[in-house]
């Protein structure tokens, strides 16, 4: 099922505003559960963490900042 661009550009205001502060919040909490690493390997984990939330969303973050495809154009292209 194929998102409308108004419909990605809300979803993807949601996953960051909402989505995003939980992922930070579980992320640290968990890695606080589990003990402090040493600086490296910790600075390494939040970065791949950093990457790992937002695979699942490609589909709704392509695209976003573009304009909507489906809206008429101006002569002037805006």
């Amino acid at each position: 099922m194929a998102l409308s661009h108004k419909a990605k550009r809300r979803w993807s205001l949601v996953i960051l505003l909402v989505g995003l502060p939980i992922w930070i919040v579980v992320a640290s909490s968990v890695m606080t559960a589990l003990g402090r690493p040493p600086i490296l390997v910790e600075l390494l984990v939040y970065m791949v963490l950093g990457v790992v939330w937002a695979l699942p969303f490609r589909s709704v973050f392509r695209g976003v900042g573009q304009a909507d495809p489906g809206r008429p154009h101006d002569e002037d292209g805006r």
